[in-house]
């Protein structure tokens, strides 16, 4: 099995999804374990003083006027866990949670944190043992981190709430615990407040998005090139010579992508056959310009998570000359920005999708393809609904793509005062990149078929690659109508594996 070791400098993207996706096990690094031990002698130096220090031997937010006595401040650290995990709604996503975990023990391990190597050692126990903590859909500001998600961890760590074990079970925390031989922690000064302060959640989530949309933004770009073949477009419009005057490196990358599986198209270049055009309508013709803006827009947000993989987010913190400051890092607003960009992108992307759909099956744009692309209309609907069906999740689009970080309700009494809603922001995304993999898939239904009825021509051969492909993973071609749910739960386990790109590549290269 794969092994992830923690130091001191952060992890990678490739790290979090190895963790939350691959099960990969996580070792802490000597460097780390020294750095652990560094910190917390400075933490427990402090916690020796008189004098209060923030996180150590005071309250928390707008409670932090209180000095707490040595022999509360175990309890205090206990309460701030449980009273923090309060969060409500559905489960969590059992890979989120995981990338959830690792990510605070990346920032445990940074030497910033003042937390014992015991806890970060508990911290990656648990991980190892497959254990997952419940945590729930709401209870995150984005702001002094992504509170209660992270509380319902740290309850875990403590052996208290419930968690998921590795067989998917829900029990008690504890007997988990108990089973896989790991002693719950008992939280010490400041332990408890650093383990809940943190952009983990939205972190990991944005990681995990960027992934799938890479592989999503290489599958539409087929999809289109696929329906520009299908409507006997023009691929003259991709040549490099046009994209290299607007110097936009994703739209350059979407265009030598469509013109990769364009190539050796006999049914490209009719445009001025039987029903004369001059150009092809914009849902067509600007493709790379639509996905080409999504992609450079994934490029900010990988340098923003880039950033944000290698920082420490914790308040207070530990600083190499011994001082223990307050910041505002927590705050989630860089991340939670680029996850509302990357939400406006899919969604525009989704429509401009759609649009070629649409224009498929109307036989009055689609030069020569049968109505709605019917075996026998009338008798037969063909794909009519298939297209409701695709409008409907670019209207949910639309909907998930208003920005949540443009809103903010402050909390704790107004010291609070402004957050950044980034974890919303990261669920809204997460619905989103689902909804743009299921209107990828519809494009790839419809272009398919629409590609096998136009006979006498033959597709490029990247095309006839991934015709083949889908089918013989169980996408239907052409034919009189049938129960058509399965047929497109077909295309979309096809789109949301990375089949489609991975039928492609052997004939096209590498993809952008």
């Amino acid at each position: 099995m794969h092994t992830v070791v923690v130091g001191t400098t952060g992890v990678t993207a490739s790290d979090v999804l190895a963790v939350a996706r691959g099960g990969a096990r996580v070792e802490l690094s000597d460097e780390a374990v020294s750095a652990l031990a560094a910190a917390r002698e400075i933490v427990e130096a402090l916690a020796a003083k008189p004098e209060p220090v923030y996180g150590v031997s005071t309250g928390f937010g707008a409670l932090a006027t209180r000095h707490i006595s040595p022999e509360l401040r175990a309890q205090l650290q206990r309460n701030i866990v449980r009273s923090h995990a309060a969060g409500m709604g559905p489960h969590v996503e059992r890979e989120v949670v995981r990338a959830l975990m690792f990510l605070r023990l990346k920032t445990v391990c940074s030497g910033h944190t003042g937390v014992r190597p015991s806890v970060a050692q508990t911290m990656a126990d648990i991980l190892n043992a497959g254990i997952t903590p419940v945590v729930h859909e709401f209870g995150s500001l984005g702001c002094s981190g992504d509170l209660a998600p992270l509380s319902h961890c740290a309850l875990t760590l403590m052996g208290e709430g419930d968690a998921e074990g590795p067989d998917g079970t829900i029990r008690p925390a504890g007997e988990l615990l108990a089973a896989h031989g790991i002693e719950p922690v008992e939280l010490r000064e400041k332990e408890g407040l650093a383990l809940l302060n943190g952009t983990d959640g939205m972190l990991g989530m944005l990681v995990m998005a960027l992934a799938d949309l890479d592989t999503l933004y290489k599958s539409a770009d087929i999809t289109a090139a696929l329906s520009l073949e299908a409507l006997l477009g023009t691929d003259r419009v991709l040549a490099p010579e046009l994209h290299a005057i607007r110097p936009q490196p994703g739209q350059g990358a979407s265009a030598a992508n469509m013109l990769a599986v364009l190539k050796g198209s006999e049914l490209t270049g009719h445009h001025q056959d039987d029903a004369p055009r001059v150009q092809d309508a914009y849902s067509v013709r600007c493709a790379p310009q639509v996905a080409g803006a999504g992609r450079d827009t994934m490029t900010h947000a990988r340098l923003v998570a880039d950033r944000e993989l290698a920082s420490a987010v914790d308040n207070p913190v530990v600083l190499p000359d011994g001082r223990v400051e307050s910041n505002g890092n927590f705050h989630g607003a860089p991340v939670a920005y680029v996850l509302d960009f990357l939400a406006i992108a899919a969604a525009d992307l989704g429509s401009i999708t759609e649009r070629r759909t649409d224009r498929l099956l109307d036989k009055n744009r689609s030069h020569g393809l049968p109505p709605f692309l019917a075996d026998d209309a009338g008798v037969d609907s063909g794909l009519m609904i298939a297209q409701y069906t695709q409008a409907a999740l670019v209207s949910e689009m639309k909907r998930l793509a208003v920005p949540a970080s443009a809103d903010s309700i402050p909390s704790s009494a107004m010291q609070e005062d402004h957050v950044s809603m980034g974890w919303s922001a990261a669920r809204k995304l997460r619905t989103a990149v689902d909804n743009l993999t299921r209107i990828v898939a519809i494009e790839l239904y419809a272009a398919t078929r629409a590609i096998e009825l136009r006979a006498g021509l033959t597709p490029a051969p990247a095309s006839q690659a991934a015709i083949a492909a889908a089918r013989a993973a169980g996408v239907a071609g052409p034919g009189p109508d049938r129960f058509l749910s399965p047929d497109l739960a077909a295309a979309d386990a096809f789109v949301r594996g990375g089949h489609l790109v991975e039928a492609v590549e052997p004939v096209t290269g590498p993809l952008a």
